[in-house]
């Protein structure tokens, strides 16, 4: 048999059944996979409880559980195929399976640095690292798919800063919904000089799919080299 190989998908918006993703990511999403959401990015002050949990992703009235999961009937995957770990509800043995279980897992967008904390406490980390199938998320979901990555400062991070992620890419950073910016590409220039490592831009209509150890730009991706940080 031989080595089983992780494929990721570094995105920034639910939208995948867009036109312009689709014929890329439908190479990598088949019919009737089965998909594990793993919704552990909410902020601390809007979800509290496991009512809070549902009115963000429960099926009966979930803010965001129609756009994430009706993104992937387009690739002809069933509502019934898709799961979803309730960080509330959800033992550790059970959020476990239900990432065995899946070929795709799906990280949700929100706050990165809390869904590696939870990630942890679920001792699910381990577990993701060693999954053979496609490993998507966008926004927060990208982010945290990276060895380590930073975030520009925003409405929900005061000052640019850098985190740990889980390490499943290796060698560049990723720049999360990219228009620009002058704070931006501050960040981009910063993480240039002090990393040492290529920045990849990518806009809300742009992605990045990692496999056979080849890095495929779909749609509004910008390269920063390393190697010129003055280009920006």
């Amino acid at each position: 048999m031989g080595e089983a190989v992780m494929i990721n998908i570094l995105h920034n918006t639910f939208n995948i059944d867009e036109d312009w993703c689709f014929k890329a990511y439908r190479n990598y999403i088949k019919a009737g996979d089965k998909v594990v959401i793993v919704a552990f990015s909410f902020r601390e002050e809007r979800v509290r409880n496991q009512e809070d949990w549902l009115s963000c992703y429960g099926r009966a009235n979930g803010k965001y559980y129609s756009g994430m999961v009706d993104a992937f009937k387009r690739y002809s995957i069933a509502e019934s195929d898709i799961t979803w770990v309730n960080y509330f509800e959800d033992s550790v043995e059970e959020s476990q399976r239900k990432i065995s279980e899946a070929d795709i897992v799906y990280f949700p967008g929100g706050l990165p640095d809390k869904m590696m904390e939870r990630l942890y406490e679920k001792e699910l980390v381990d577990l993701i690292k060693r999954h053979d199938g496609l490993v998507m998320g966008f926004s927060a979901g990208a982010l945290i798919q990276l060895s380590e990555y930073h975030l520009t400062a925003d409405e929900d991070y005061d000052e640019f800063c850098y985190h740990k992620g889980l390490s499943l890419v290796q060698d560049f950073y990723f720049e999360v919904h990219y228009e620009g910016s002058q704070e931006q590409n501050e960040s981009i220039l910063r993480v240039l000089l002090e990393k040492k490592k290529d920045v990849y831009a990518v806009g809300d209509k742009g992605a990045l799919i990692l496999a056979d150890k080849q890095v495929q730009l779909v749609g509004d991706v910008r390269y920063f080299s390393q190697k010129v940080p003055g280009t920006i």
